[in-house]
C-alpha cells in the first residue's frame, strides 16, 4: 500500500469523539485513493486499512527503556530490546480508557494500539472519557468496560483520582497504566516516561538559549489541567530546566488540552497579561498559539515552544514556527500498552515498566526523525473496536 504523507493541511471543529483531522497528500496519491474508492467497496477498504496496520508491526524489534525498580522514575532506566508478542494465546478482550481524543496525540496512541491489537489478533475496545476534568466519566467507563474485559488499560485523566476503582477492577483482571502517570497501587504494568523530564528537557532549551548573565526573557506558561497526573510532573520539570537561566516565567495559564479552551487563554495572554517572548505549553497550545498570532500579530517576535509532539509541531517545526518540542513516541507507546496487557495476561511481563527515549526535535534534525514511533498515518482515524 501506498505511504501517505503525513503533513497537515487544516484542522477542523471537533466532532462528539474527537477533532478529525485532514492530510495533504500527492497529486499521485489523491488520484489513486480516489480510484480505489471508486472500485473497492467498504469493506474492502476497511481491509486495506488493516493491511496497513499489520504491515506496520511485523518485525517491529526496537530499543526501549525499562525502569528498575518499576513505577519510579528517579531509578536510572536500563536500555532493552523490545519485540512485540506475534501471536497471543487466545482472543484476549482488552478495555482501553482514553482521556479524550480531541487531539492529535492521543489519535496516535490509538493508532498504536489498534495496530498492536489487529497484529496480535486480540479484541480492543475503546472508551473516551472527552477531557481531563471527567474523573467521574472515565471511573464509570472503566468499571463498566472493564466487566467484559480480560485486562484494562487506563490514560489516566488524574493521577489519584481514579485509584479506588482502579484497585477494585485489579483484583479481577490485570491493569496497564498507559501514557499518563497514575497512582501505582493496583497495576500489573505501566507503559510510559518521565513527564518531569519531558518538561525539563524543553525549560534546559530555553535555558541555554538565555544562559544566567545573558538576554532577559519572560515566558507565558501553559502546563495544562491542573488536575490530570502528567501536569504536575511536567510543570515541575519545566521551572527545573528553566532555574538559574536569564528566562522567567512571568505568566501562567492553567486549562485543559481542547484547542479552543488553549486559543482563549492564548488571546487573552495576549490581550491583557504581561508582555512576553515565549510561548510554551501542550502541542495543542503551540497549534493555537500559532494560529493566533498568525492572525493578530503576523509580525510578532514571540516564539513557540511545545512540551510534547504531534503532527501540528512536527508541521509547525518544518516551517519555523515552531521552535522545538520533544516525542515520547506515543504510536510506540500505545503499542507496548497492548503488549505489555498480552504479557501480564499470559504470564509473560519481563519489565513491568516500559517506554520510549524522549527526543527533543527542532528545525535541524525534524527531517530525520523516524516518525512512524511518534505520528498516526495520514489514513488513519480513530477506531472504538477492533474484533
Amino acid at each position: 500500500m501506498m505511504a501517505f504523507n503525513r503533513s497537515i493541511v487544516d484542522r477542523r471543529k471537533p466532532s462528539p469523539v474527537g477533532r478529525r483531522w485532514k492530510y495533504r497528500r500527492s497529486n499521485l496519491e489523491q488520484t489513486l485513493a480516489c480510484a480505489i474508492s471508486r472500485l473497492l467497496p467498504p469493506i474492502a477498504l476497511a481491509l486495506v486499512a488493516v493491511v496497513g496496520l499489520r504491515a506496520s508491526v511485523h518485525g517491529a524489534e526496537r530499543e526501549v527503556l525499562a525502569w528498575p525498580p518499576p513505577y519510579d522514575y528517579s531509578g536510572t532506566p536500563a536500555t532493552i530490546s523490545f519485540k512485540p508478542i506475534a501471536k497471543a494465546e487466545r482472543q484476549w478482550r482488552i478495555c482501553a480508557s482514553y482521556p479524550h481524543l480531541k487531539d492529535a496525540y492521543w489519535i496516535s496512541v490509538n493508532y498504536g494500539m489498534v495496530a498492536q491489537a489487529t497484529a496480535a489478533g486480540v479484541r480492543l475496545t475503546v472508551v473516551d472519557a472527552g477531557g481531563y476534568p471527567n474523573v467521574k466519566r472515565q471511573r464509570e467507563q472503566i468499571e463498566t468496560c472493564s466487566h467484559n474485559a480480560d485486562a484494562l488499560i487506563v490514560g489516566a485523566v488524574s493521577y489519584d483520582g481514579l485509584s479506588e476503582v482502579v484497585r477494585a477492577i485489579a483484583a479481577r483482571i490485570p491493569v496497564i497504566a498507559a501514557v499518563n502517570d497514575m497512582e501505582d497501587a493496583g497495576l500489573a504494568a505501566k507503559v510510559g516516561i518521565s513527564w518531569t523530564e519531558m518538561g525539563r528537557i524543553v525549560g534546559a532549551y530555553l535555558a541555554s538559549r538565555h544562559p544566567t548573565g545573558g538576554a532577559a526573557a519572560k515566558v507565558a506558561w501553559f502546563p495544562g489541567p491542573s488536575a490530570a497526573g502528567w501536569v504536575k510532573f511536567i510543570d515541575a520539570g519545566f521551572r527545573a530546566g528553566l532555574a538559574g537561566s536569564a528566562a522567567t516565567i512571568s505568566i501562567v495559564k492553567w486549562g485543559d488540552t481542547g484547542f479552543d479552551i488553549q486559543s482563549r487563554l492564548v488571546e487573552e495572554t495576549l490581550e491583557s497579561g504581561p508582555p512576553v517572548d515565549y510561548i510554551v505549553g501542550s502541542a495543542v497550545t503551540a497549534d493555537a498559539a500559532v494560529s493566533v498570532l498568525r492572525e493578530r500579530r503576523p509580525d510578532t517576535s514571540i516564539k513557540i515552544f511545545a512540551d510534547y509532539f504531534t503532527h501540528g509541531t512536527y508541521r509547525a517545526i518544518k516551517r519555523g514556527r515552531l521552535i522545538a518540542a520533544p516525542t515520547d513516541s506515543p504510536v510506540l507507546q500505545g503499542r507496548l500498552a497492548i503488549d505489555q496487557a498480552i504479557r501480564a495476561l499470559e504470564q509473560k511481563l519481563e519489565h513491568r515498566h516500559v517506554g520510549p527515549s524522549i527526543l527533543l526535535v527542532y528545525k535541524s534534525n525534524v527531517d530525520r526523525l523516524d516518525l512512524d514511533d511518534s505520528l498516526a498515518p495520514g489514513w488513519f482515524e480513530p477506531r472504538f473496536e477492533v474484533p
